[in-house]
């Protein structure tokens, strides 16, 4: 049974950061999939960034520069820290995993978390 678990969303002014965390058990797999991935209200739900288990990443083109996506220590640890935050930046922001391998930025994701919300103000 996998679960995942995000947090460290909230409310800050545009140009401000965040460092989300998804975190992440009963996933025993040595190759797989973590993204991140981002659904605004009216909007289709989107790709933000991904990394496998060779700690490959890919990115959006709108948050390249200013995300970094990467893995703790404890390898069921995966962060996602978000600088110069824009209001476009608003969104409910999910975890994800996947073990099927491919590329990560479009592969099917079988396991998703509830969910943080990101709210950024001008």
């Amino acid at each position: 049974q996998v679960q995942l678990v995000e947090s460290g969303g909230g409310s800050v002014q545009a140009g401000g950061s965040l460092r989300l965390s998804c975190a992440a058990s009963g996933y025993t797999y040595s190759s797989y999939c973590m993204g991140w991935f981002r659904q605004a209200p009216g909007k289709e739900r989107e790709a933000v960034a991904t990394i496998d288990s060779d700690s490959s990443t890919s990115y959006a083109d709108s948050v390249k520069g200013r995300f970094t996506i990467s893995k703790g220590n404890a390898k069921n640890l995966v962060y996602l820290q978000m600088n110069s935050l824009k209001p476009e930046d608003t969104a409910m922001y999910y975890c994800a995993a996947d073990y099927s391998g491919g590329d990560c930025f479009t592969a099917w994701y079988k396991y998703w978390g509830q969910g943080t919300q990101v709210t950024v103000s001008s």
